[in-house]
């Protein structure tokens, strides 16, 4: 039966009989109970012909798909991840493009910078990735999701801020990182150690996950303590100081510190106050020679482990980078494997 014919037998125009034909319009409802009138065949047989029809193209557009994000996939440090063991090894580039749409939560890979903007905010990356970055903070996410703490208080968070730079003098106490993190939640701030990824240079972030809950993510690149007492600080000042509507991410591209926003610039300036008050820090500059001895007795007055006091005469160009370092311990908060 030809085209036309079949058209006039079912009341459709030929075009439209053409383009079911060529799989450019599908076989409605109503066109299959005319086709099993025509033919004498169940309209149940040409819907399930369509629905296969359709099952099939969708599998080809998504293997077409898949190649198109291959590109995407080698630029994201998979064999990491897949240590880590947030996705499963796999060796084929289209698996890996498969196991990482489910990693971020996303149909295509193509959709990674619209779900995490924050991480291509920057545009000077010459060795730094946005799509590690991306990885880096979607863990994040994903151990957030897991966890329970409190509805935000503010107050609470303020009143806290003490004894959360008093911990910094039990640094060699095996609990300490899970005393930090439940005096976080405690007051609705979700505390997530994510190790460091190739190609970041990421110190931490921050980001309202809900109204009522914050997360504050630390990066484990360098663990020295005194570095991460600040980058906690830091993150805890964007929570305290800035708004909800944004993430907030600090990088460490380049030793100037170039491109630092006003935003980075004031949480900064939170930490550095809370962890050594500005007054006593140039009185202890005014006064004493500086020597391990000066230092730790500073450190004593103010109330803080030694390592904070170093971090900042280094910072400050006080003190060489070479200097003073047996005073500042590393902690071995780096998981081998992630439970997400």
């Amino acid at each position: 039966m030809s085209q036309i014919e079949l058209a006039k037998r079912l009341g459709l125009t030929p075009k439209t009989i053409n383009e079911i034909v060529k799989g450019k319009a599908p076989i409605t409802p109503e066109t299959a109970l005319g086709l099993e009138a025509v033919f004498g065949t169940s309209a149940r047989f040409w819907m399930s012909l369509e629905a296969n029809f359709q099952e099939t193209r969708a599998r080809l557009e998504r293997e077409r798909s898949i190649e198109d994000e291959c590109s995407i996939a080698r630029q994201i440090p998979y064999a990491a991840l897949a240590r880590l063991g947030v996705v499963p090894v796999a060796r084929r580039p289209q698996d890996k493009v498969i196991n990482l749409r489910s990693f971020f939560g996303v149909a295509s890979l193509k959709l990674v910078s619209t779900v995490l903007p924050a991480a291509f905010r920057r545009e000077d990356r010459d060795t730094a990735s946005s799509l590690a970055l991306a990885s880096w903070l979607r863990i994040g996410e994903l151990l957030a999701g897991r966890s329970e703490v409190a509805s935000f208080d503010e107050r609470r968070l303020r009143s806290l801020l003490p004894a959360i730079r008093g911990l910094t003098l039990d640094i060699e106490a095996g609990d300490l990182r899970n005393r930090l993190q439940d005096m976080c939640a405690s007051c609705g701030v979700v505390l997530v150690f994510v190790p460091h990824l190739p190609k970041t240079y990421v110190n931490g972030a921050t980001k309202w996950i809900a109204p009522d809950r914050v997360m504050i993510q630390l990066s484990l690149r360098r663990p020295y303590a005194d570095i991460i007492w600040f980058n906690l600080f830091h993150e805890l000042g964007h929570v305290l100081l800035h708004g909800k509507r944004r993430m907030y991410v600090n990088e460490t591209i380049d030793s100037n510190q170039n491109g630092r926003d006003r935003f980075e610039r004031e949480a900064d300036s939170f930490a550095s106050e809370q962890l050594v008050p500005t007054k006593a820090y140039l009185r202890f500059l005014a006064a004493r020679s500086i020597t391990a001895a000066s230092v730790r007795q500073f450190a004593r007055e103010i109330g803080v482990h030694p390592c904070i006091v170093v971090g900042r005469l280094q910072h400050d160009g006080k003190l060489p980078f070479s200097s003073m370092n047996a005073l500042r311990p590393k902690l071995a908060w780096e998981p081998k494997r992630l439970d997400i």
